[in-house]
């Protein structure tokens, strides 16, 4: 996607590496949000749906979707990944890690599908007042790519208060870092799944990472949760 590609993706490096995610601008229009927002009552795009409640990851539910993904999903992961590999790249050898990301999304789903992994992770979230998500890791099996995206598609001035976006950042013999996130419609946060480089006086060091979503006040929030890692 021209758009994607066409992002300033030096400051969107710069942001994960300082603060730990980054902002893009719209990546939907408001068609395309309205048309992934028709898909989540239907049942033929999803492979699984989790009540949040029933398992005590908050309250609220969401679903993942099967293959073939819908085309826009699939492109929207395809684009995102290249230039995120990249910046895992880098990220792998700062934290003296070996392995490394193909510059194609297609080649590192075989990697995941040889190691077991073959189940889509994409999602799609739907939360109502008094529903929220608390904070936790995407992580699926061995092979984890170090990056994902969220994409808000409901509109925060028309469809819902509250239900903030929220990321804690944990370094090595720290308190908790907090930072809340406020998204627009279409609007793309980019974040680790699990942890990140953080440059000290003896190198770098792991700070984990975690998400979640603040108490919806009232209203509907629909957003794309877009993982590159499949799972078991």
């Amino acid at each position: 996607m021209t758009k994607i590609e066409a992002l300033d993706w030096a400051a969107l490096s710069a942001g994960l590496d300082e603060r730990g995610f980054a902002l893009t601008p719209p990546l939907l229009t408001q068609g395309e949000c309205a048309g992934l927002i028709a898909l989540y009552p239907q049942d033929a795009p999803f492979r699984k749906r989790i009540v949040m409640q029933s398992h005590g990851y908050g309250r609220g539910e969401y679903k993942y979707f099967a293959y073939p993904l819908p085309p826009l999903v699939a492109q929207l992961r395809a684009a995102l990944y290249r230039p995120l590999a990249r910046i895992a790249n880098r990220w792998q050898k700062a934290l003296g890690l070996a392995q490394r990301f193909p510059a194609a999304h297609a080649h590192y789903l075989k990697r995941c599908h040889a190691g077991g992994q073959t189940r889509p992770t994409p999602l799609m979230l739907r939360y109502a007042a008094g529903d929220y998500n608390r904070l936790h890791q995407d992580l699926y099996g061995e092979h984890i790519f170090p990056l994902q995206a969220t994409i808000l598609l409901s509109d925060p001035e028309r469809d819902f208060t509250g239900g903030a976006f929220v990321l804690t950042e944990q370094r090595p013999r720290m308190q908790s870092r907090v930072e809340v996130v406020t998204l627009d419609r279409g609007q793309a946060v980019i974040f680790p799944v699990n942890h990140r480089p953080i440059e000290g006086k003896r190198g770098h060091s792991r700070a984990a990472m975690r998400h979640g979503v603040g108490t919806l006040d009232g209203g509907e929030r629909l957003t794309l949760g877009v993982i590159f890692h499949d799972a078991r």
